[in-house]
């Protein structure tokens, strides 16, 4: 993304070199970072240190290489044990490892009682999107943390800072995958129906692409609505959509594919009928979702 403006070459420590964390420190390696890396299991770094990084011979040596230390891990939970013997005293750490809200601000409580700035990242994009335009991360703990790696963080990828609270990067991150999950599982749901009635996945993707796009136009325009609790039915009504999801979930059965993902939408539709809500809009089932014991 960017090279470091400073002339001298600028300090990174990478810990945790899975495909994401490998593919970090090649981004780094190749905007002129020093990069020290350093993994629990050996001989993942060869092609890294092949290239010039250097390799820690601990964590806490990978900590004391540099300022910013960047963590790739499977969770959270797991920079506790890698942690542990290091000084982070004066140190940033950038926790970009998926996991929830709360424990990203456990983690940040963590690390302030040990001297260190913790800022929580989610990342955007697999392996392959790190280091290219277009991509994303969302960033959030100290301004003044993030403030000052902003550079650094940028070569992985374009920063979204979302304030001071910790927990918020994983917040919005967990956000856009409840929405990719529930959408990608959808597209494997397709594929199985598709296949049951002698289609492949490659005769319907046209159609899932033009779907796909259509999704942004349904976000926009309910986003007001929602925001303003205003579910009248003007341009669709909930009892309308039951039907269409009944139909899904037979023609699926239909077909003699698994029905639980369908099944447990089809639920959701009539409970919103059952609650009277049939002649309002769909978003009202936001409402059952949010209060699934009252609603």
């Amino acid at each position: 993304m960017q090279q470091s403006s400073s002339s001298a070459k600028a300090a990174v420590t990478v810990i945790g070199l899975g495909p994401m964390g490998r593919a970090m420190a090649a981004a780094y390696l190749d905007a002129g970072y020093e990069v020290t890396v350093w993994n629990r299991s050996p001989g993942k770094d060869a092609d890294l240190v092949g290239r010039g990084a250097r390799r820690a011979r601990s964590a806490a040596e990978a900590v004391a290489a540099g300022p910013l230390a960047v963590l790739s891990l499977i969770d959270v939970e797991a920079m506790y044990p890698v942690l542990a013997d290091a000084d982070l005293d004066g140190r940033v750490l950038a926790n970009l490892s998926s996991d929830v809200p709360d424990k990203a601000r456990k983690a940040a409580e963590w690390a302030a009682a040990r001297g260190a700035s913790y800022l929580t990242g989610g990342v955007n994009v697999p392996p392959a999107g790190i280091g290219q335009e277009g991509s994303s991360i969302f960033v959030s703990g100290p301004q003044r943390a993030y403030a000052e790696h902003r550079e650094t963080l940028d070569v992985l990828a374009a920063t979204d800072y979302r304030g001071e609270d910790p927990g918020y990067a994983q917040l919005y991150y967990q956000l856009n995958m409840i929405m990719f999950w529930t959408a990608y599982t959808g597209w494997y749901q397709a594929v199985a129906v598709a296949r049951a009635n002698g289609l492949t996945a490659a005769d319907i993707l046209p159609y899932a692409g033009y779907t796909a796009d259509s999704l942004r136009g349904f976000y926009t325009h309910s986003a007001a609505a929602l925001d303003a609790d205003d579910h009248a039915g003007r341009a669709q009504r909930l009892s309308m959509c039951a039907a269409s999801v009944e139909h899904i979930l037979h023609t699926a059965a239909d077909s003699g594919v698994d029905t639980g993902i369908l099944a447990a939408h089809a639920e959701l539709y009539r409970r919103g009928v059952d609650a009277g809500f049939g002649g309002e809009s769909s978003s009202r089932l936001v409402q059952l979702l949010g209060n699934p014991v009252q609603g």
